[in-house]
């Protein structure tokens, strides 16, 4: 009587399993809410629409050119690439303390352009646009990048 007892347990425990429903009330086939980069879904969520103006940079008045300096030292060396920063950083070391108030204003505009534009065109990978083709700073910079010296470069301190 014994052995007959747990397999009558055993039959109905496997029937109340059987029964048991899931707790989980999503549908199985949702969209992903954190897509991978570079998918369609990806760059129809991230693109921004034809047409929109670009976000213009912020205008300093009153700008003190102590300021100015310490900003573009700080900008140069904080953009966001290493190869960006080492390469920025390094001239604003070397360049920034001699330049005029002019060539300030221009470093600072080319500051605003996206990273990886300024890398490119320093290190003459892509066509430089017409607005910084023949400017002395670009070719000042691009002078720095070469590096003929051989001179082991390191992030200067802030």
């Amino acid at each position: 009587m014994l052995s007959v007892l747990p397999r009558a347990l055993m039959g109905s425990r496997s029937r109340a399993c059987a029964h048991i429903r899931t707790i989980a009330s999503s549908s199985i086939r949702r969209a992903d809410p954190w897509p991978l980069p570079h998918t369609p879904q990806h760059i129809a969520a991230t693109q921004t629409p034809e047409g929109s103006a670009p976000i213009p940079p912020i205008v300093r008045v009153n700008e003190s050119e102590e300021k100015l300096r310490a900003r573009l030292v700080y900008q140069s060396r904080k953009r966001g690439t290493l190869e960006s920063d080492l390469l920025l950083s390094t001239f604003a070391r070397d360049f920034l303390p001699t330049m005029s108030v002019s060539e300030l204003n221009e470093y600072d505009k080319l500051l605003d352009e996206a990273d990886w534009d300024i890398y490119y065109w320093a290190t003459e990978q892509r066509a430089t646009p017409e607005r910084w083709a023949s400017t002395p700073l670009l070719a000042k910079l691009r002078i720095h990048v070469k590096n003929e010296g051989k001179v082991v470069r390191k992030m200067p301190d802030l």
